[in-house]
């Protein structure tokens, strides 16, 4: 095993459209950014671990303690080690600085990149080859069983698999991912409301439940096999409503997908539209300053289309603006502070795609 240090880093991720369908074997079209968290591992001879984070208190455990007994955001460290020791076998100990450019609670993805961060980087430490979708089912497995959680696998995925200067349609299905290319006439940007969410894992949870409800109803495995007609059938208005907003969603997603590769700006920004109005109105999972940001957005002559992104509620909306419309864009998009935005947002960020986790040693 190396004893050399190990420096990780994966990405933040924003996604473009495909909102709740990946626990729904649907698909969706996320991007890496360019904000990310990194890990810097020292190894130690006992199997145990230290980390430490700006502003934050250390955090040490054994290898030996389940990660739920471990305290606040250090379970997602120890939640990677404990499926290291499971899938791969014995590790060293190690001392970790994390640090983050992620915006935390912005719905930005920060504990997906930290998983992934920690994945690969246990792999370097230990001179083991990681597979990258393995390394993100072990990431949902943590917010699924030590998190509590019951998220599906969007996040991880494209934090460990994000290609450099495109987004990645993917199949939760089957885990295909084709590369997607952002047209250089178009610029993703990220709208941060300044806002975070309160008590929205027990509302996400009531919306992963619901569409259990409608597949039970429909006899499918999964909503990604219903029909928009059998949807339309579901007597209780309710389900019907949250499987509707599945069941179109993942066609706005091939929809935009095909917009892109055709260059085709107004139907890629006319997918994103729709699709806000489908988590507000179907899917109830937005919120007031997502709504405003989105509206103020939508109503700028070079946006072509903007939507809330993440599990709702709020953090942040994304908008694809026209390449030269940019500046001028994040300069309007301050007419949308006041009322549910604070005083001091919308923040936004012009982005391009960012590659996925990786890890490199750090010879002595």
């Amino acid at each position: 095993m190396s004893r050399h240090r190990v420096l990780a880093r994966a990405p933040g991720r924003v996604n473009l459209i495909g909102e709740h369908t990946d626990y729904n074997d649907g698909f969706a079209m996320p991007m890496g950014l360019p904000f990310e968290t990194s890990v810097l591992f020292e190894p130690r001879s006992q199997p145990s671990a230290v980390i430490h984070s700006d502003g934050h208190p250390s955090i040490e455990f054994d290898f030996s303690v389940p990660p739920t007994s471990v305290d606040s955001w250090g379970r997602y460290v120890a939640g990677m080690v404990e499926r290291y020791l499971t899938n791969v076998g014995p590790s060293l100990g190690f001392e970790a600085r994390v640090s983050t450019t992620i915006p935390v609670g912005a719905s930005l993805s920060s504990s997906a990149a930290l998983e992934m961060a920690v994945g690969v980087g246990l792999h370097a430490l230990n001179d083991t080859a990681p597979d990258m979708a393995e390394l993100a089912r072990w990431g949902q497995h943590v917010e699924n069983t030590v998190i509590g959680i019951q998220s599906g696998i969007m996040d991880q995925l494209i934090s460990a698999t994000a290609t450099l200067g495109h987004a990645t349609l993917l199949d939760f299905r089957t885990f295909d991912r084709q590369p997607v290319e952002i047209p250089d006439t178009a610029t993703v940007v990220v709208i941060d409301t300044l806002t975070r969410r309160e008590l929205a894992d027990s509302e996400y949870d009531k919306r992963r439940a619901a569409c259990e409800a409608a597949c039970a109803q429909l006899g499918v495995a999964a909503l990604r096999d219903a029909t928009f007609d059998e949807v339309a059938a579901i007597a209780d208005a309710l389900l019907r409503r949250r499987a509707r907003h599945v069941v179109t969603e993942n066609a706005r997603v091939q929809e935009m997908a095909a917009a892109l590769a055709e260059g085709d700006l107004p139907a890629a920004g006319a997918a994103m539209d729709e699709s806000h109005r489908s988590l507000s109105v179907d899917y109830e999972v937005s919120g007031p300053a997502l709504d405003a940001v989105v509206e103020h957005a939508q109503a700028f002559d070079g946006c072509v289309g903007a939507r809330m992104t993440g599990g709702g509620f709020a953090g942040c909306a994304v908008a694809l603006v026209r390449s030269e419309a940019v500046e001028e864009f994040v300069e309007y998009m301050a007419g949308a502070a006041g009322g549910p935005v604070p005083s001091d947002g919308p923040l936004c960020w012009p982005v391009a795609p960012s590659a996925g986790a990786s890890a490199t040693t750090i010879a002595e």
